[in-house]
This record gives C-alpha cells, structure tokens and sequence, in this order.
C-alpha cells in the first residue's frame, strides 16, 4: 500500500510530511516497536487510544517508543496529536515523518478496512465462546484442499488489535483467494460488531454460547448477544453458519440477512454426522451427511466438540461449492492445532492429550468423555485448571462440575488454582476419592511426575491464565516421547 493512500485512508492530513515519502510503499504495520520493519509503519498506541475503544486495565504509552521506532526504520509513526504535543521536544526532529491522529487505534482499524476493499474477496468469519482458533484452523484447511490460497489470523490474533494485524498482511499478496477470521471479544458488548465493519463477512460462523466472560457480560444472555454481533454484522445475501445443537446460536437464524445453513449431532440440521465412533485416540469416525449424500470421515480430532467444529468447516466447504466427498477427505488429513489434543505418547508405556490451551465446562467433559471411552482398562487422571470468566457462580459451576468428572468414570483429579478447589470438592461429593488440589500449574505437574506411571492415560486442560501446559513441560523434563526414544536407539 502507497503511503499517500494509508494517510488518505485515516483521514490524516499529510501537508507536513516529507513529500518524498508519499508514494514509497508501506510494507509492515506495527502497533509494538519491537516488532518494526525497515520502511513500516508504527502505531504509537497510549491510554487515551485504549480506553475510547472499550481496553480495560493500564497499557503503556508507546509514544515514548517512538524514537526507537524510525531508529529500526520506520518510515513514519502514527502518533495522537495530544501526544505529540505533550513529547513535543524528543518528536520534534521527526516531524515530517510523524502522522497525527485523534485516535491510533480507530486510524489502524480505518487503514484495515481500506486493506481489505483493496483486496476485495471473500471472507469467513467465525466466532464462539470455545473452539474459534481449532473451526479456523479445520476450515482453512478444507478450503484449501479445494485449492484455494486461504488468510487465516496470525496465532489467535482476534480482537480489535490482532484482528487488524491480519487483515494488512492482505495487500502484501494479492493472490489470496479467501480469508479466515476468528473473531473475539475482550471488550463488553460492540467489538465483533466493528471488526465486521473492518472486514464485512460473507460468511458468518457462530460455534456456540457458554458461560464464558459471563463475569465481564453480565449474563449468558448478554454473551450471546454479543456473539450474534457477527450474523448482524455481515454482508446483505451473505451465508450464516449456525450450530442447530446450541439454542442460542439456532435462534440467530431470524437476525441473517441472507442464506441460513445448519450443522449439528443432536438436531435436525442441514449438515449432520451420524454413526460417530471412537477408535482410539487421534482417530474418531463418523459419516458426513449433508444434500441426501453421505461420505465416511475418518477425523483425526476427538471430542464431540471437535466433531462440532469439523461440521462447522464442511459446512462451509459446502457454501463455497465443495462436494461431501472433497472434504470428507480433506477432514481426514487435518492435525491438531498444538495444545489442542494434541496426542502425546511416551516411552514410559503412558499417554497424555494435551489440551491445554483452554477450557470450558462442556468441552472439559466432552474431553473427560474422550478419555474414558478411549482409555478401556487403563487408570485415568485428569488435570484440570480453574476456568476463568464464568461469572458470580463459578464457585458452584465447578463443583458441578466436579461431580459429574466423579461419575464419568475417571480414577483421578488433581484440580488447579483458584476455582480447581472446588472442581475437586465436587468430585469427591461424587465419590471420587483420589483428588486432590495442586496451587498452580508446575505444582500439579511435580505431583503427576511422582504417580504416573506405565499403562495411564492423563488428559491435562484448563484455562489459558492457568498456564496448564506447564503441566506438560514437567512430564518432558522427566520422561522421553516415543518416537524419540525409538529414534535415540
């Protein structure tokens, strides 16, 4: 993108800017001065930026890194004009190089969706409270099988910061054939509603409503308000992709303004799987039902919720013109994103799924659910960390819970911080004998080092804060994978 048509973008007057620059291309975007590239453009965020766009809590001033900005060759920085004004004497000799703004962040999200109109192809948006990152990954995956060149955000990058970052990597190659958006909340109420603005979908994707950021919303209901943001917010004719299993996510149906496709294992829905079957772990089979034809799927994920989200991509492979059997083969060749269930054996004869880059009541017992069926004979421990953001009654959510990991069939508990006292409360009111609680993450690991042992299955999950990969870390320290034992001898 020409700097002459970012600045005009951001309504930014560019009469005291260095002439020559106008019509050099920008190549980056940054908003963290660490991450500035030789002839990028920095935005210098502060509080004032965050605080008009809904970001709670204290954030640094980067105007104070500007300097170290066009010192690792910025080309220019975006910098608010009360800023500016207030760091008059050290921003002074960049003057002509300087573009001033009210607002950086609402000049990055302007300069985003000039990004995207000058690009101009189609976009899958998908959001919920769980699984966002694991349906983008499957969906950019089935996409591409039908040989389309797909933009997926950069790591989780899904909010009204990260969201930007990706969308102006778009102009960098123009041979993108589609793009693949999480979009997320960490602000109440209004954020997927303006990431719309920034990239309007063609396809809406909701995955589901849970109890999570209930402590920042309010109420469940309010949740799904927030969600349903994304159907309300894309294109006249677009295509919105609903989970007929989730009440909340189904009653979306009458906000669409365009085609209404479902996907689901309980209800009636228009993409469906039947005939699921656990194998063993890393492989579940089911059929793939959808226009009167079916396609066996042999899907290398388990978990109902998986299962789930893998409908969410065919269903969108289908909008896009793929046949049943194109993706059911394209499901059969996806991996698990990492910490994800992922499926790690070790040479000490034990197994650990590690899923441990976030949790929720209902995808922990669909995973506990995985792990009993899976397990057969085997003793079964679970590690599970606090889930965060469920509201006023978290306490009890996860004694409840609890409980229900006690009947499921498990050996084993060892609950993590916080709100894991009460997961193990709950369990052994279940009957569940041996739980116990661990105060945090490595403390949890420590204690699984001391008891694991040849023939377990451990399924380790918890809330992104609680850093349960931890967990994990201290099995590696300690006992070496499979296959690279075998590769050792």
């Amino acid at each position: 993108m020409k700097l002459r048509n970012a600045i005009n973008s951001i309504s930014a007057n560019m009469a005291a800017l260095d002439p020559t620059l106008l019509d050099s291309e920008v190549g980056s975007f940054a908003i963290d001065s660490r991450e500035v590239e030789k002839g990028g453009m920095f935005f210098a965020l502060s509080q004032p930026d965050y605080r008009n766009n809904g970001f709670n809590g204290d954030f640094d001033d980067a105007t104070v890194h500007v300097v170290g900005a066009f010192e690792k060759g910025a080309a220019v920085c975006v910098v608010r004009t009360d800023r500016f004004d207030e760091h008059k004497a050290q921003l002074e000799p960049f003057r002509d190089r300087i573009v001033r703004v009210d607002d950086a962040i609402a000049a990055f999200q302007q300069l985003a969706h000039a990004a995207y109109v000058e690009w101009n192809g189609p976009v899958v948006a998908i959001t919920g409270s769980a699984g966002k990152t694991t349906a983008k990954e499957l969906t950019s995956h089935v996409l591409e099988a039908s040989g389309r060149k797909v933009l997926r955000n950069i790591k989780n990058y899904n909010n009204g910061l990260g969201h930007p970052l990706t969308v102006l990597n778009l102009p960098k190659d123009s041979t993108y054939d589609v793009a693949v958006l999480e979009m997320g909340m960490s602000t109440p109420m209004n954020e997927i509603a303006r990431l719309c603005k920034i990239t309007p979908p063609d396809v809406a994707v909701e995955l589901n409503v849970l109890p999570v950021h209930v402590e920042h919303l309010g109420s469940i209901e309010n949740v799904a308000k927030a969600k349903a943001e994304l159907v309300e917010g894309m294109k006249v004719g677009g295509t919105a992709v609903l989970n007929a299993d989730d009440p909340r996510v189904a009653a979306m149906s009458s906000l669409s303004r365009g085609k209404v496709i479902t996907y689901g294992i309980e209800n009636v829905a228009d993409v469906r799987a039947e005939n699921i079957v656990f194998e063993r772990f890393g492989e579940t089979q089911f059929t793939l039902v959808a226009n009167g034809e079916k396609a066996a799927v042999v899907f290398p994920l388990n978990g109902k919720h998986n299962i789930l989200n893998a409908l969410a991509a065919a269903t969108v492979g289908i909008s896009f013109g793929m046949t049943i059997s194109e993706i059911a083969a394209s499901l059969r060749t996806v991996a698990a994103p990492p910490q994800r269930g992922e499926i790690l054996h070790f040479a000490a004869g034990f197994t650990a799924i590690n899923d441990s880059y976030n949790s929720n009541p209902d995808a922990l017992l669909s995973m506990v659910e995985t792990l009993v069926d899976g397990a057969g004979l085997s003793r079964k421990i679970v590690v599970a960390g606090e889930m965060l953001e469920l509201g006023e009654n978290a306490g009890e959510i996860h004694k409840e819970t609890g409980r229900k990991i006690a009947a499921s069939g498990v050996n084993m508990l060892i609950g993590v911080r916080g709100l894991g006292k009460e997961l193990v409360e709950g369990s052994i009111e279940g009957g569940l004998v041996e739980s116990q609680f661990a105060l945090d993450s490595e403390t949890a690991g420590e204690i699984l080092q001391g008891i694991i042992t040849t023939g377990d299955v451990v399924l380790v999950k918890g809330s992104r804060g609680v850093r349960t990969e931890k967990v994990i870390e201290k099995l590696l320290e300690r006992f070496e994978l499979e296959d690279k034992a075998a590769a050792a001898s």
